[in-house]
């Protein structure tokens, strides 16, 4: 019989984390009589009482598990395999009273006095201490034979447990020792022991038997406020708010009124919709400080600083205004606001006050109210949170004149610095049906891209349609309409407007789509209820339930393995496009709130939240597949049946519209998915999603997630048409701008100009994403990108010149000339990358118009990236080109007395002379061009400066460097100019030439922060 309770297995008894950590109600009992206002201070008896009462119960949860050891000892192999139940009366009441008759419970001993389980019958104390000389001698084997025979006899033995754990501990099986140390603590009573034993298993791991630990050791010492913090912090990340607040309230018994302990528990409470409680705790706390502090004034114990309400400060008034006003309170908030701010600016000797019914106290200095009895208005400060609170009250209460005052003043804010103030004054107008109140507030907030949104967009509407402004209206639901496709409701209200403004054919589409909508997220009769035994809990190194999740995780695995039926593939999808929209619902009340300069909370659910929904569009077969049709839905087919619980409301309104229309055709058309949504969402919002990932990973220097995930993007069968494609491209482009990664850049620059042949836009994207920088110019200048471009540029002068020299290539979906040999057969990407291209059964397109005629932007490039690397001849040759197409743009002039200079310096040049004349001469003719602009002249006379410094001429170069200073000291500093590029060449002239001090004064003036 020993046998069986040898732990041959990981873990000794499962336990369900309810049962567990089950904490008696009486836990938190009195908490009332100590919170208003004395400092909780127990009698000595009471004390005892209460720690004897909680002996009792740790006893009892001993003997209950010691009892299930045995009812299962007959029919199970393994005695620790079944749960502990801590729900069976019958058995709590049957072994209070074998604990009662065993241990002498009813007679008062001393704490010191306290036996330690049952007398032992001289056998029982006989085997002890044959399994101590063993242990002794080193025979740990013999030593758990003994020790587990004695347990069987007499399980209350304290001492045979602590002699077993030590002989699995010094076996290295500290997992094992713990519990059995666990098993010990209940008899020994130790509240040292306890801690001990739940910050061990909080360091392995096993929170709920941490939790556990903590709960025994509060019910023997519930003055050991750490613990209790430890307990209320392990219950919190655990998600058990309940043994959170138990824990915390038993702290503020402790430390009534304590503020930190209040803000700990209010999010608490808040989240168990406890607000009964919280408001109680919040204004026993307000009374107490204002007893305390009646100036208004103190020191806060924390920082020995005079702070106000001696901590309680006006964020705390408002918290409990908050509270009274979610509770329908709407006078006691009233009362709140005015009395605490009166006390906090030490005026709480003014209770005059509360004899009017109106906030004249708080009244502005300009503002005249028709006074009946009563003091004259005050005028005293009021900060805007306050006057909020104010004025929800006011108009939940019905008061709508004295609501106004405080709404007038809140309208004069910034509606970016109170956007959440405006929404909650406005829908407490929108609650009472106040619409034309509640329109300008709502107009307001939609007014600015920040703090509009669907709601306010909706609610917005609806003010129009009841102020019977129909017409605007409906252009808002349409907004809402192209913001958010999926969004029924609005489609319905638009459709009851267009009805209603006799355009019936717009209205029978909408109800249309909302028809099809509704079949496509219809759910399968009825839940889902899986039967089936349950598999037997698996034994873990824990007394609880650690493993639920890897359960679940297994569960779905094995789930997977089996091949699901249509039916059940179909309500999955439906699961999944459920949790899709919620999620982005999410994802985009989030966006508007986080932070680009830090990473924030917000910032981490949103990067969590918008991971799932990228991997679960990556991880979708049929957005990635080779087929050369589109996106037909998840899945497709020709004829689908139609749903059998069509909304009657939007049946009666179809039938209705076409009846109108007196179309009977209509009411058979196909109801067909959209090729344009998956799962809920239009191809345009599922790009919006991977943009911003993109994006904000990328500013968290994760740019190679970023730029796998949008390339990836490229070959889905959603994004092939030419728009998509060039919308990913760009925002790779700018991700690589933003990381500073300028090979991926040229990559994707290059590809856009293959794509859009005859198209100056890439080539203009190509200088805007290399402006400046080293690392830019040395990727402007590689040869690969230098090749590329002159192979464009050879193809569009041969159109130009020869159009028979060219033909369309199909695969590669551009011009190429009639050999091939010169067109980048690199850069053609997947044959089902783009759609807008005809195929090869159609007739081939005609050449462009803008490929007709020569262009001066290729020439000017390439004559660019020649200056970049120092090829001045060849930068000539083309800039000339491109100057005959265009002679009047003074950038090229300029970039041609830029590579003429350049030419000049080079030892290569036989006429050095004439170069230099002729760089002078493109100069003044960029001059004549350029000066046409005022606000270039200090760029003229920079770069005439700095044409002089070059070919040595210092001191032509000094006077247009000092006229580029002049200029901006005339101009003032918020002119933006070339004035510091001036300075520090200037400086670097003086510095040659020995004049160190007018250096020194350049540096001073223009170089310094």
């Amino acid at each position: 019989m020993a046998s069986h309770l040898v732990l041959e297995q990981d873990g000794l008894i499962p336990m369900d984390m309810e049962d567990a950590i089950s904490i008696p109600q009486d836990d938190t009992s009195g908490y009332e009589s100590s919170g208003s206002g004395s400092e909780y201070e127990p009698e000595e008896p009471r004390s005892r009482q209460q720690e004897s009462n909680a002996e009792m119960q740790i006893e009892d949860d001993f003997d209950r598990l010691i009892n299930n050891i045995r009812i299962n000892e007959d029919t199970s192999g393994n005695m620790l395999s079944k749960h502990w139940d801590f729900n069976t009366q019958d058995q709590d009441a049957q072994f209070r009273d074998d604990l009662r008759a065993a241990s002498g419970i009813g007679k008062r001993r001393k704490k010191g006095e306290r036996a330690v389980g049952p007398s032992l019958s001289f056998e029982v104390r006989s085997m002890i201490g044959d399994g101590n000389q063993a242990y002794v001698d080193g025979n740990l084997p013999e030593a758990i034979r003994v020790m587990l025979e004695v347990i069987r006899i007499e399980p209350r033995a304290a001492s045979a447990w602590s002699v077993l754990a030590q002989c699995h501990e010094d076996m290295k099986q500290d997992q094992q020792a713990l519990q059995l140390r666990i098993m010990a603590a209940h008899l020994r009573h130790d509240a040292d022991e306890w801690e001990r034993l739940a910050r061990q298993s909080k360091e392995l791991g096993y929170n709920q038997q941490a939790l556990y630990c903590w709960g025994k050791q509060s019910r023997l010492d519930p003055a050991n406020v750490n613990a209790q913090w430890d307990r209320a912090s392990l219950a919190r990340d655990m998600g058990d708010l309940k043994t959170t607040r138990s824990a915390l309230l038993l702290i503020l018994k402790r430390f009534p009124h304590d503020l930190a302990v209040l803000s700990e528990l209010r999010t608490i409470l808040v989240e168990l919709s406890d607000f009964s409680t919280c408001t109680t705790l919040f204004q026993a706390a307000f009374e107490h400080y204002q007893k305390t502090f009646p100036s208004g004034h103190g020191r806060d114990p924390a920082t020995n600083s005079d702070v106000a309400g001696g901590g309680f400060g006006p964020l705390d008034i408002l918290v409990l205004a908050d509270l009274y006003n979610t509770a329908g309170d709407y006078e006691q908030a009233v009362d709140v606001i005015r009395q605490g701010c009166r006390w906090l600016q030490g005026r709480s000797a003014q209770r005059y006050w509360d004899m009017c019914d109106d906030d004249r106290e708080y009244d502005l200095v300009d503002y005249s109210r028709n006074l009946g009895d009563g003091p004259e208005p005050g005028m005293f400060p009021l900060d805007i949170n306050a006057r909020h609170r104010l004025s929800i009250a006011r108009i939940k209460m019905g008061e709508i004149e004295e609501a106004k005052i405080h709404v007038s003043v809140m309208l004069s804010e910034e509606v970016l610095d109170y956007a959440p103030l405006f929404v909650e004054v406005a829908d407490a107008y929108f609650e009472r049906e106040m619409f034309a109140e509640a329109r300008p507030i709502y107009e307001i907030l939609g007014g600015d891209a920040t703090t509009s949104s669907l709601h306010i967009l909706l609610q917005t509407a609806i003010c129009m349609r009841m102020m019977n402004d129909l017409k605007e209206a409906a252009e808002v639901y349409e907004y809402v309409r192209l913001v958010d496709p999926s969004h029924t409701e609005a489609k319905m209200k638009l459709a009851e407007i267009y009805e209603i403004l006799n355009e019936p054919r717009k209205a029978l589409d909408l109800v249309y789509e909302v028809i099809d909508a509704r079949k496509r997220i219809r759910m399968a009769g009825g839940n889902k209820d899986q039967s089936g035994a349950r598999s037997q809990t698996p034994l873990t190194a824990s007394l609880f339930s650690e493993e639920k999740d890897k359960k679940k995780s297994s569960d779905s695995k094995a789930g997977r393995s089996e091949k699901l039926s249509m039916e059940a593939l179909k309500e999955l999808e439906v699961s999944l496009e459920q949790d899709t929209l919620k999620t982005h619902r999410r994802l985009t009340e989030l966006w508007p709130k986080i932070s680009q300069e830090e990473v924030t909370e917000l910032e981490r659910e949103w990067l969590l939240q918008a991971e799932k929904l990228v991997d679960s569009f990556r991880e979708t077969r049929q957005m990635f597949t080779t087929s050369l049709h589109n996106f037909r839905g998840m899945f497709p087919a020709k004829n689908r049946p139609r749903a059998a619980d069509i909304e009657a409301s939007e049946d009666r309104m179809a039938s209705r519209l076409v009846l109108e229309l007196g179309d009977s055709s209509s009411m058979k058309k196909s109801l067909a998915e959209s090729t344009e949504l998956f799962r809920g969402l239009h191809f345009d919002e599922w790009l919006r999603l991977f943009f911003q990932y993109a994006f904000l990973v990328t500013s968290r220097g994760q740019f190679d997630t970023a730029e796998e995930v949008l390339k990836h993007l490229l070959l889905s069968v959603a994004f092939r048409s030419m728009r998509y494609q060039n919308a990913i491209r760009l925002a790779i482009i700018t991700c690589a701008i933003s990381a500073k990664r300028y090979q991926s850049l040229i990559d994707h620059c290059r590809r856009m100009v293959h794509i859009n042949q005859f198209n100056n836009e890439p080539l203009r994207l190509l200088l805007a994403a290399l402006s400046s920088g080293l690392r830019a110019t040395d990727a402007f200048i590689l040869s690969p990108l230098q090749k590329a471009l002159w192979r464009e540029m050879k193809i569009w002068h041969l159109t130009c010149k020869s159009q028979d020299l060219v033909r369309y290539v199909p695969h590669l979906k551009r011009f190429s000339l009639l050999n091939g040999k010169d067109d980048d057969e690199d850069e053609a990407g997947p044959a089902n990358e783009v759609t807008d291209a005809p195929s090869k059964k159609s007739a081939p397109p005609a050449l462009p118009e803008s490929a007709k005629k020569a262009n001066p932007v290729i020439f000017a490039v390439y004559g660019q990236m020649s200056i970049a690397a120092k090829s001045y001849q060849t930068a000539i040759f083309y800039l000339l080109q491109a100057f005959e197409l265009c002679p009047e743009d003074p950038l090229l002039s300029l970039e041609l007395a830029i590579a003429s200079a350049g030419r000049a310096m080079q030892r290569q040049v036989d006429n050095r002379h004439h170069v230099v004349t002729q760089a002078m001469t493109f100069l003044s003719r960029y001059r004549q061009w350029r000066q046409e602009q005022p606000e270039a002249l200090g760029e003229i006379d920079f770069n005439f400066g700095r044409m002089f410094q070059q070919l040595g001429l210092l001191s032509h170069a000094v006077t247009h460097y000092q006229k580029v200073l002049d200029l901006a000291e005339a101009q003032g500093p918020e002119c933006i100019s070339v004035a510091p590029e001036a300075a520090y060449n200037l400086a670097a002239i003086y510095v040659m030439t020995g004049a160190v001090p007018l250096a020194k004064a350049l540096y001073r003036r223009w170089l310094s922060l």
